[in-house]
C-alpha cells in the first residue's frame, strides 16, 4: 500500500516534468501493476484458505489415526484375551470329554453286571419253565426286572378257607426247590393272597391278613423240608388289597385268590457287586 502510495506520487511529481504521453504510459503501467497486485492477493487468499483446510484435514486425519491405533490395541487385547479362553475353554472341552468317557466307561461296567444278573435271571425262569411245565393254566412263570414271579392258583394248593399244602402243590414246590437251590445267590419270598369274602374260619386265624400270611408261612415250611435254606426264605401276605381283577364275579376271586414265590437276587449282594465295579473304575 505504502509502495503505491509513494508510486503514485512519484507519478505526480514526475508529470510535471514529464510529457503526456510518457505520463500516459506510466498510468498503463500502474493499472497493470495494480491489476497483478490485486490478483496476486486474491491468489494469496485461496492458498491461506487451502491451507486452514488442509490443516483442519491434517488435524483430522491424525484424530482418525490415533482411533485407529486405539481399536486396533483394544483389538490385539481381545484377540488375546480370546486367545487365552479358547485355550481354557480346549482344556476344559477336553476335561469334559475324558470325564464323559469315564461316565460312559462306569455305565457300560454297570450295564454288563445287570446283564450278568439278566442272563441268570433268564436261565433261571427257563429252568423253571421246564421243570415246571407252562402248559398248566394254574401255574405262570414270568420276569420283570430281574425277578422271577411264579403265581400258583388257590385251588393247586390249599382246600377253601385251608392253609393246608396239597400234595399236587408239594410236588410242584419240590421242582421250584429244585432250580432255587441251583441258585445259591437268590432269596425266595412267598406272597399269599385271597379274594376279598371274608374269612369265616375258626381257630387262630381272624381274618384274610391271617389267611393270607398262614398260607405263606405252609409254602415256607415245605421248602425248607425240601432243603431250601432258612435264610433265604421270606414269608409275606397281602390278605385282598393286590388284587390282580376286581373281586367282583366268582371268577375274578378265583383269580386274585393266589400264592405267588418271588425269586430275586439278593439285594445285598447285587449292591455290593455294583459298589465293587464302581471302586474298580475310580482307581
Amino acid at each position: 500500500m505504502k509502495k503505491t502510495l509513494l508510486l503514485c506520487l512519484s507519478l505526480i511529481i514526475m508529470s510535471s516534468c514529464v510529457s503526456k504521453k510518457e505520463y500516459t504510459s506510466l498510468e498503463n503501467r500502474h493499472k497493470k501493476t495494480q491489476d497483478l497486485l490485486n490478483t496476486a492477493t486474491v491468489k494469496l487468499n485461496t492458498c491461506l484458505e487451502d491451507k486452514t483446510t488442509a490443516e483442519a484435514l491434517v488435524s483430522a486425519y491424525l484424530n482418525q489415526i490415533a482411533d485407529l491405533k486405539k481399536q486396533n490395541s483394544q483389538l490385539f487385547n481381545q484377540s488375546q484375551d480370546y486367545l487365552e479362553l479358547t485355550a481354557k475353554g480346549a482344556e476344559n472341552l477336553e476335561k469334559t470329554l475324558e470325564s464323559i468317557k469315564e461316565k460312559d466307561l462306569k455305565i457300560n461296567r454297570i450295564q454288563d453286571a445287570l446283564n450278568r444278573k439278566d442272563s441268570v435271571t433268564f436261565a433261571l425262569v427257563t429252568s423253571l419253565k421246564k421243570e415246571i411245565g407252562i402248559n398248566d393254566p394254574d401255574i405262570e412263570v414270568n420276569v420283570d426286572k430281574a425277578v422271577v414271579f411264579i403265581s400258583l392258583s388257590d385251588k393247586l394248593l390249599f382246600e377253601s378257607g385251608s392253609y393246608i399244602v396239597s400234595e399236587r402243590a408239594k410236588e410242584i414246590l419240590g421242582k421250584v426247590a429244585t432250580v432255587v437251590n441251583g441258585k445259591p445267590d437268590f432269596e425266595c419270598m412267598v406272597e399269599g393272597h385271597t379274594d376279598n369274602v371274608s374269612y369265616n374260619g375258626n381257630g387262630v386265624l381272624l381274618d384274610n391278613w391271617d389267611l393270607s400270611v398262614k398260607r405263606a408261612t405252609s409254602i415256607v415250611r415245605v421248602l425248607q423240608e425240601l432243603d431250601v435254606s432258612s435264610s433265604r426264605l421270606i414269608a409275606a401276605g397281602r390278605s385282598y388289597f393286590n388284587p390282580l381283577v376286581e373281586n367282583d364275579t366268582p371268577e375274578n376271586r378265583s383269580i386274585n385268590r393266589r400264592t405267588r414265590i418271588i425269586i430275586m437276587p439278593k439285594i445285598d449282594q447285587f449292591y455290593d457287586m455294583i459298589e465293587q465295579e464302581m471302586k474298580s473304575l475310580s482307581k
